[in-house]
């Protein structure tokens, strides 16, 4: 590819790789698959650039190849299902003052979020993202009307997951 192709892709990947960093939070449990998915998501990212056209924002598109990648390593491997789950609250900036009541519920949301299916685990991750339903939509192949369907079963899924405890 050439290299102003290269450059323009660095650039929009370096604005939106918060992106890719929440989806591999979501399917993976420790830092070492999280950086393996990482890398799955980016190259698969990559082989598909040149074929972005532009017709949804860039960020809507990154977010459906690297759910799709994250979704199909996931059911191909079965290697992210974990017993224990570990996450690094320290890079969610959570302020020191309430660090510890607020790693103890952080990593238990993101414990119920992990028994969730990959579709809910997607809407739920867009759902904290605050992207409208039309995008969430836009990026799962499905409706409007039914992103806002499947988002209040998935919502009231980890609901009773929470409650449940």
């Amino acid at each position: 590819m050439s290299s102003d192709l290269e450059k323009k892709f660095i650039d929009v990947f370096k604005e939106n790789q918060r992106i890719v960093h929440k989806i591999c939070r979501i399917y993976t449990n420790n830092s070492e698959d999280h950086e393996d998915l990482f890398q799955e998501i980016t190259i698969q990212l990559w082989k598909s650039y040149p074929g972005f056209k532009g017709e949804s924002k860039f960020s809507t598109w990154m977010y459906q190849v690297a759910l799709n990648t994250a979704m199909t390593l996931f059911k191909k491997t079965k290697r992210y299902q974990f017993q224990q789950f570990d996450i690094n609250v320290s890079s969610l900036k959570v302020k020191e003052e309430t660090y510890e009541d607020d790693e103890y519920k952080l990593k238990e949301m993101y414990q119920h979020i992990y028994t969730l299916t990959d579709i809910e685990k997607a809407l739920i991750m867009m759902y904290l993202d605050n992207k409208p339903y039309k995008e969430i939509g836009d990026i799962l192949g499905i409706t409007e009307g039914n992103a806002r369907v499947k988002m209040n079963r998935a919502k009231n899924n980890l609901k009773s997951k929470i409650n449940a405890k």
